[in-house]
């Protein structure tokens, strides 16, 4: 038996006339955190966007813990065990820090409760003496923060993140990087979308790259690392 929490097999994807993945296959092993790199418009988000059911495939399969879920609204699929931040974060402008870890709690698969309200406030201090502050009103890095803390008030056996390093401050970046890898010691399996291979490097175990629409590589960080031509050639600024 398998032991993919996310399996996707020939996802094709279409905005309108215009298709923009092309075939991916992507798996993510239970307790792996996987790194989904390719520059801008390589078709990550549209990726994690077909996973969550935001984007749904044309053709290809995805399952998640085991169930197929392609085509299934974005709720069954948050149902299924599935956490996601997307990349603009949505937070809800007009409700406060609490309002919006209240609005996503639930709980997880077998009616796991592991994470509270108590435990997201010792997880993301910062948040403390911003609780009863407008989501609208908070730093990108503190709406960054808010919605990782959102997405785990639903307890997820799987999380995607998509971009969570993007247009923040370095000290904020590298707050988010020990949040992801204190997740990662709890065994939960997580694919990080990102174009900052570098970031990803103490997080990951695993990457995909993306270009195009297409995977073009797959292996571990490590090769990665030490792979001149893939990184030059789809990665690279």
């Amino acid at each position: 038996m398998s032991n993919n929490v996310i399996a996707v097999q020939g996802l094709n994807v279409f905005y309108g006339a215009s298709q923009i993945l092309f075939g991916v296959d992507l798996a993510v092993k239970e307790g792996q955190t996987m790194a989904l790199l390719g520059r801008n418009g390589a078709g990550k988000s549209t990726t994690m966007k077909a996973i969550a059911g935001v984007a749904p495939p044309k053709s290809g399969s995805v399952s998640v813990l085991g169930k197929p879920v392609a085509g299934a609204p974005p709720h069954k699929i948050a149902r299924a065990g599935l956490g996601f931040v997307p990349e603009d974060r949505q937070v809800f402008p007009e409700h406060s820090v609490e309002d919006n870890l209240l609005i996503a709690e639930k709980p997880g698969l077998d009616g796991r409760n592991d994470w509270t309200m108590d435990r997201i406030f010792e997880a993301f201090p910062l948040l403390v003496p911003l609780r009863q502050r407008m989501a609208g009103r908070l730093s990108g890095g503190e709406q960054q923060m808010l919605a990782i803390a959102r997405m785990l008030m639903g307890n997820p056996s799987v999380m995607l993140l998509d971009e969570p390093s993007e247009g923040l401050a370095p000290i904020i970046v590298q707050r988010i990087g020990e949040v992801i890898r204190a997740l990662a010691k709890t065994g939960v399996s997580i694919l990080i979308a990102e174009q900052n291979m570098h970031f990803c490097l103490g997080l990951a175990s695993d990457a995909t790259v993306i270009d195009k629409g297409k995977i073009v590589y797959r292996g571990s960080i490590a090769e990665l690392k030490a792979n001149d031509d893939i990184r030059q050639r789809y990665l690279a600024l």
